[in-house]
């Protein structure tokens, strides 16, 4: 691989790491307040992008703009979510039963996709969709640019409410030690439903990034939610900033890998990557003292 091969590697690696990180930003919210494997996560991310494109083709405005009305929406479809279905778990077998219960969520949210829209792939064109720019010698795609632009705000924005804000000291709180929090007068339950209403309106600015420059179609999540599994693992499970360089880690062995040996084995480092963590390091290598930071 010569020089400027590498160096375009390398960029798009650290372009798909920073989607991957505000795609998995959620799931560690959600395991890391209330031990919930949210398996749906993925399945938001793609019923987001589709609202994207829809809000596209009916009115022409770019996608972005459908942030204003699927962010918060989402936000209340979490909220609901954990106030109406998560708490109806025992806490003896919450983290087992939240996969089968968020399994049939998923499927839901793909049945109706398809009922709605079809099977048919779908791809938003935009004034800007085939522009790219030379950035010391590597080609990069406008639109991949606003995504990581999307993503890196988004990351930013998150960690300064979870880290400068009362709501964040609760937050960290109920992640670190749910009882002890309750002790200390917090109300752990508001903050779980406020905390999942939060992860999925990253699912919502993840879809949205997503849309940007990519093909959708109802059954993607299940080609997505193995990676943004592996992502939170080995960022350590419950740590924002541990997943975000997790993903950056991952995006860019896996842009490099795609160019050496082609996109099947790339795919496969998630996973590799999976196994290596839960045999050598089960908390994370990214989350121990940068989980306490946060």
């Amino acid at each position: 691989m010569d020089g400027t091969l590498l160096f375009q590697s390398l960029v798009l690696g650290v372009l798909l790491g920073g989607l991957y990180a505000i795609l998995a930003a959620g799931l560690t919210l959600y395991f890391g307040v209330m031990r919930v494997v949210m398996i749906a996560h993925a399945a938001f991310v793609i019923l987001a992008a589709y609202l994207a494109w829809y809000f596209h083709r009916e009115t022409g405005l770019d996608p972005l703009f459908s942030m204003v009305l699927t962010v918060p929406l989402f936000f209340g479809i979490g909220v609901l979510i954990q106030r109406v279905l998560i708490t109806r778990l025992r806490p003896a077998t919450l983290t087992m039963m939240s996969v089968l219960l968020t399994f049939a969520v998923a499927l839901l949210i793909e049945g109706l996709l398809g009922l709605v829209w079809s099977g048919t792939q779908r791809r938003i064109q935009l004034s800007y969709s085939g522009s790219n720019f030379e950035f010391f010698g590597a080609r990069i795609a406008v639109v991949k640019l606003i995504a990581f632009g999307l993503a890196a705000v988004s990351l930013a924005l998150l960690f300064l409410l979870l880290k400068k804000t009362k709501f964040g000291l609760a937050l960290r709180a109920t992640i670190q030690h749910r009882e002890a929090a309750q002790l200390v007068g917090i109300r752990t339950d508001w903050v779980a439903g406020v905390g999942f209403g939060i992860g999925l309106a990253t699912a919502a600015i993840g879809g949205t990034a997503l849309s940007l420059d990519a093909t959708i179609y109802p059954s993607l999540h299940w080609s997505w939610i193995g990676p943004l599994m592996a992502i939170i693992v080995v960022g350590g499970l419950g740590s924002i900033p541990g997943t975000a360089i997790a993903a950056l880690v991952l995006g860019i062995g896996q842009s490099l890998l795609q160019v050496e040996l082609g996109t099947t084995w790339a795919q496969t480092l998630f996973y590799i990557a999976l196994f290596v963590t839960l045999m050598l390091r089960p908390q994370g290598f990214f989350g121990g003292r940068l989980a306490q930071r946060f």
